[in-house]
């Protein structure tokens, strides 16, 4: 076993580990991935103050999101077929994440339904993120499931109506489970344990939908049924529409411009995640990081401001907190520290993210992650 350091190590594993259209499906962005690059890289511009001759004892990194107490202000965020990463991939998530003390939310395009994951941590709260699609029985009914299930929050994806142009995921043909053509068998010979872990688990299949939707009980069906489900007409009369029917916290998720900021504090919400969807969606637009200045300036503190998009270290933790951000999200550190050793894996990442928080925090002068603000920052980097 190789001396794992940093989440570049989960990385490298988990691209060995995994089959080919599941790892890009991870590891990609739309178009020219333009904006994928920069969620990380823009992180990289900022630059920390050292601080030397303070007392470095007690450090703390526990906080609050959205009243919620965590043992640091990171959440897992919600990635489809995580289930095609490792067998039964959101129940290792949700395991690892009520082990260390922090939030995991639960996708709608999830390989383990809401009821799998509940039963797998013994209906231990955990966040479930939900998409608006056109057929609104079945909206209220997922609604209906997230609060028997006990989930806590209710995060709402706004910046998905139509979906990017992804072309690794348009040229390995991807599909869950993956269609038995030589190229992807071929790839999967490759990956014997992998195999094997899905040759012992029944989910293979959008388990929040397959079942739950009139007609669709079948990979095809279920393909065509997403297609045309996405709502190209959500606005902001859904999202209170949503927010009465749940009744409960509720998170928006893929704002990018202080505009939307204000309208989301109109419309109720407890907090909205800074979210360019991972790169996947709009190519081009300004990386989460750059973008969450302005955002925490146009809402100051009238709603929690969280932010998701690039973060490969505690570092980036860190430094979205100085700029405003109560609480942060990872998507693909969660999914590389998966793909590579399941559950230790994920339990590996937050571990890895968790020591450079604690550690970078000292470094700069501070002990407890509530009093870290742009002072920790040196001015003219961010």
């Amino acid at each position: 076993m190789p001396i794992i350091t940093n989440i570049e190590d989960l990385r490298v594993m988990a691209q060995k580990r995994v089959p080919r259209m599941f790892y890009d499906y991870a590891d990609s962005g739309s178009w020219t991935e333009g904006t994928y690059r920069a969620n990380e890289s823009d992180f990289q511009r900022i630059k920390l103050r050292q601080r030397v001759a303070v007392n470095m004892e007690n450090r703390s990194t526990r906080s609050t999101m959205i009243g919620q107490s965590v043992a640091m202000p990171v959440a897992i965020a919600p990635t489809g077929l995580t289930g095609m990463q490792h067998a039964d991939g959101e129940i290792h998530g949700a395991r690892a994440a009520k082990k260390f003390g922090i939030p995991f939310t639960l996708s709608t395009m999830s390989i383990c339904s809401i009821e799998d994951v509940a039963h797998a941590t013994d209906r231990h709260p955990f966040w479930f993120q939900l998409y608006v699609m056109k057929d609104r029985d079945f909206i209220e009914r997922l609604i209906d499931r997230a609060r028997a299930a006990n989930c806590s929050a209710l995060v709402v994806t706004l910046d998905l109506q139509i979906i990017g142009q992804r072309h690794k995921d348009l040229k390995n043909g991807l599909s869950a489970p993956p269609k038995m053509t030589l190229a992807n068998l071929v790839n999967i010979a490759t990956k014997p344990a992998w195999a094997l872990g899905m040759l012992g688990t029944q989910r293979r299949g959008f388990g929040n939908i397959v079942g739950h939707v009139k007609g669709v009980e079948n990979m095809g069906s279920l393909s065509e049924w997403t297609a045309q489900q996405f709502d190209p007409a959500l606005n902001w009369g859904d999202v209170e529409w949503i927010k009465k029917r749940w009744g409960g916290k509720i998170i928006l998720k893929g704002i990018q411009d202080p505009e939307d900021a204000r309208l989301a504090v109109n419309s109720g919400a407890d907090a909205l995640i800074v979210s360019n969807h991972g790169g996947r969606q709009l190519d081009g637009a300004q990386s989460s990081i750059g973008a969450l200045p302005a955002i925490v300036d146009a809402v100051g503190s009238q709603i929690e401001v969280h932010m998701d998009g690039g973060i490969r270290s505690g570092q980036d933790v860190l430094k979205a907190r100085a700029l405003g951000a109560k609480g942060t999200y990872i998507g693909r550190s969660f999914l590389y520290g998966l793909g590579a050793m399941g559950e230790a894996g994920v339990t590996k990442a937050l571990e890895i993210i968790h020591k450079e928080l604690d550690l970078t925090m000292a470094f700069c002068g501070r002990t407890d992650i509530n009093t870290v603000n742009k002072g920790i920052l040196l001015p003219g980097t961010f």
